[in-house]
């Protein structure tokens, strides 16, 4: 007796979807760490003339500031070039000409704020829509909803690459959570480095077949107690497990990337096996082919409270490249209008500089950052959204957190404030009560 080597891919709770769906499935670009939008994105002229000259209290008195806190402000322009890119002149950092190359692909939102300051509650708020751990990730809020396309891999897989820098952030698993979902929705981390998954291969002596045996015997005594209690987490375990023995066929197939050609190869950027961003930017692709529903990478090394003119073009070139080829091959197979892309770090940096000797950096800051989408019914070629002259705070269109997250549902098919889970007498929402509005003006 063997599990089912190919199971009917999982349906998600919804059924019929209330709205039209642009997007069939969705790809997080993380870049952890908080990067620059002064330095890559939002383009201030004025900040540039303030450079070296105290920031004016009118912007920050009363605010809060992370490690800047009571100390004096000092302004600091970018580091960096801006250059105009594609049809609609968009300014863009001399760090990314591969991003500008694609940018009339591209909507930049410039005037995204977040409720965090520090890195894991700003992650988990990101990821989550609350600072509060154990509540379910975005990718689990979507795999519950729609379930998954794919037979015989996760619906939610999470890939992480690590910048050649200083020390990268940590990022913990609580951030692919289900939370208070079922735990079938969490996201299975695959490793870029030697085995995608621990165990994946059996043991010595072990056959493929005797593996098959011991699943099928475990799921079946799991079922008979499942008849006696109706745990849901029961039925979770069967899956797993039989997941788990598809995956040992199914995993390594899909991260050995030799066979995508030479010309692929160069168009990422990368060589098999690298564990590089580029690497998994591929890896998103195959994913997306095979119907993971919920794909995120995480890049990290962009905590620049120093040496950011020397660190931050290695974290720029680790991902420019990749970004670009990663929407060129999606619209060379068809796969672009039906697949949303969104590239965010988790908050943005200070206008006023860290430190004021030596390789100087910014601190975090959660009034202003910038972040892009691309694909599945997003405009092209739009900026969306600005801050202040000074790039303290978004003032222009004012985008949330909670509005992204009920723009990346409703592409979905989801309504976003209809979209609950029952939990301690409550319908817990991905976009919280707060109000949250879809962000229609970035829509085609």
């Amino acid at each position: 007796m063997k599990p089912d080597l190919m199971q009917a891919a999982s349906r998600g709770v919804l059924g019929a979807l209330p709205l039209p769906q642009k997007a069939k499935r969705v790809i997080w670009l993380t870049m952890a760490g908080g990067p620059s939008q002064l330095e890559l994105f939002d383009h201030k002229p004025k900040l540039a003339e303030m450079d070296g000259k105290p920031m004016p209290e009118s912007f920050t008195k009363g605010q809060q500031l992370a490690q800047l806190q009571g100390q004096q402000l000092i302004c600091q322009g970018s580091q960096f070039k801006f250059q105009l890119f594609g049809k609609n002149r968009t300014e863009l950092s001399e760090l990314l000409p591969h991003l500008g190359s694609v940018v009339d692909d591209v909507c930049i939102i410039k005037s995204m704020v977040t409720d965090a300051i520090n890195h894991d509650p700003a992650h988990m708020f990101m990821n989550t829509g609350t600072q509060i751990a154990g509540r379910p990730s975005m990718g689990a809020w979507t795999t519950y909803g729609l379930g998954s396309e794919a037979e015989d891999l996760p619906g939610f897989v999470v890939l992480m690459s690590t910048g050649k820098g200083r020390s990268p952030q940590p990022i913990a698993a609580r951030q692919w959570s289900s939370g208070f979902l079922p735990s079938k929705y969490q996201g299975v981390q695959l490793r870029s480095l030697g085995d995608p998954v621990l165990y994946l291969t059996n043991p010595n002596g072990i056959t493929r077949d005797q593996q098959g045996r011991d699943v099928a015997a475990i799921n079946a005594l799991n079922k008979r107690h499942d008849a006696l209690v109706h745990d849901p987490e029961i039925a979770t375990r069967i899956a797993q497990y039989e997941m788990a023995y598809q995956m040992q066929i199914s995993v390594p197939e899909l991260m050995d990337i030799h066979g995508e050609g030479a010309k692929t190869l160069e168009l990422y950027g990368c060589q098999p096996g690298d564990g590089s961003f580029a690497s998994n930017c591929l890896l998103a692709r195959r994913l997306a082919e095979r119907g993971t529903r919920f794909i995120q990478l995480y890049h990290r090394d962009w905590d620049h409270h120093s040496l950011l003119k020397e660190e931050l073009p290695l974290r720029a070139k680790e991902v420019d490249r990749a970004c670009a080829a990663l929407i060129t091959d999606l619209k060379q197979r068809g796969m672009f209008e039906d697949t949303l892309i969104v590239w965010a770090g988790e908050f943005g940096r200070t206008p006023m500089r860290q430190g004021n000797k030596g390789p100087v950096g910014r601190d975090h800051h959660n009034k202003a950052m910038s972040i892009w989408m691309a694909g599945a019914g997003i405009r092209r070629g739009m900026v969306h959204g600005s801050t202040d002259d000074l790039g303290y705070a978004a003032q222009e269109n004012i985008c949330t957190v909670h509005d992204l997250h009920a723009t990346m549902l409703h592409q979905l098919g989801i309504q976003h404030d209809a979209f609950s889970y029952k939990f301690q007498g409550l319908d817990a929402k991905l976009t919280g009560v707060e109000g949250a509005k879809v962000i229609k003006k970035i829509l085609s």
